[in-house]
């Protein structure tokens, strides 16, 4: 007998869709599972002020309207715009964000942090003014939590962040609404429990379902190269509780990164996993894995929407207890390929 899932449409609090040619390949794969989607800015050069990031909703609605998707996930699909923190944001901009309708967050990477971080914040307790303004309006902040200090050890850098850098802001700034975004570790998991409603976490599903020996033993293996890095399997362990508890602190945020292949295999061995296409399936064995499939729904499509203030979607999908296999790759950007996360794997789950 096939195992029906039937799931409010999801929503997806951290999408990387890159910009330009990629937007091809990219939005018709975000849009086939998800409505809203948090855009993240980190692109070259960032989105950092709010007529940018309407001019980047353009350009990824235009996507969508060229690509051959149904009708119906074309109306559903609402990319959620999101301002790159600099040392120069000011409170106007978060004034004019707020005021846009569009913008839904402002990101904080640290410099050097991820892909395309190098116009981060360097002074991140310096951002007083703009962490005011956000506070007053409530807007959320979303924290890309690593130190960045070539001296801290790369399985180390959440935690230190948590202690050094969040903690700080928190008591600085206590009814700022903050998610931690991608959290990989115990640590942060706790963090997050041990503070008010305004604080909430997303949760990949590579962080659910693997550990750094999947990226180490045997060879390393590019394709599951992310930051912030897979960590220990106790790590995993608590990831997965927390995702699974109900608790509506905990939502979904798949951190889908395109990178062509020859730049994931390369000496660049770029960091992200590109998950978009088949990332409820993926969510759902993790889910499954913990005997925990009736809670699944809230963390996909109900706790994300409450935090930001949005309705719940009324459209629904429906996934299937019916194995599939990953495809090798995408075409992706002139005749390059995009492979994802467990290409040409089989899952247990697919969606119909």
């Amino acid at each position: 007998m096939t195992t029906t899932l039937t799931l409010i449409q999801p929503d997806d609090w951290h999408i990387h869709l890159r910009d330009g040619a990629a937007l091809s390949t990219t939005v018709p794969h975000a849009a086939a599972s998800f409505n809203r989607v948090i855009c993240m800015p980190n692109l070259v050069p960032p989105v950092k002020t709010t007529a940018e990031a309407i001019a980047y909703r353009e350009r990824i609605l235009a996507a969508l309207s060229n690509s051959d998707i149904t009708n119906e996930r074309k109306a559903g699909f609402d990319p959620r715009m999101v301002l790159y923190l600099t040392d120069h944001t000011s409170a106007d901009d978060i004034k004019m964000a707020v005021e846009s309708g569009v913008v839904s967050a402002v990101k904080l990477y640290p410099a050097g942090a991820t892909t395309n971080s190098a116009d981060g914040v360097t002074d991140i307790l310096g951002r007083a003014p703009v962490f005011e303004a956000m506070q007053k309006y409530g807007l959320p902040l979303l924290v890309h939590g690593e130190v960045t200090h070539n001296n801290v050890d790369i399985f180390d850098r959440e935690k230190r962040f948590l202690d050094d850098v969040l903690s700080k802001i928190i008591a600085n700034f206590p009814a700022l609404k903050i998610v931690m975004e991608h959290i990989t570790t115990a640590d942060a998991a706790d963090f997050c429990l041990a503070q008010g409603d305004n604080i909430a976490a997303t949760i990949t599903p590579q962080h659910l379902l693997f550990n750094r020996n999947h990226l180490l033993v045997g060879g390393v293996k590019p394709h599951y190269y992310c930051l912030p890095i897979l960590k220990r399997a106790n790590h995993q362990q608590r990831l997965l509780e927390v995702a699974t508890s109900g608790n509506p602190k905990f939502f979904i945020g798949t951190d889908s990164a395109p990178h062509a292949t020859h730049t994931k295999e390369s000496a660049c061995g770029c960091a992200g996993c590109y998950s978009a296409v088949h990332a409820l399936p993926l969510y759902a064995a993790a889910f499954e894995s913990m005997n925990a499939l009736d809670k699944l729904e809230n963390f996909t499509s109900v706790f994300g929407a409450r935090f930001y203030g949005l309705p719940v979607n009324t459209s629904s999908i429906t996934l299937i207890k019916k194995e599939q296999t990953i495809p090798e790759s995408y075409p992706y950007l002139d005749g390059k390929s995009l492979t994802p996360l467990l290409a040409g794997q089989t899952l247990a789950w697919q969606q119909v």
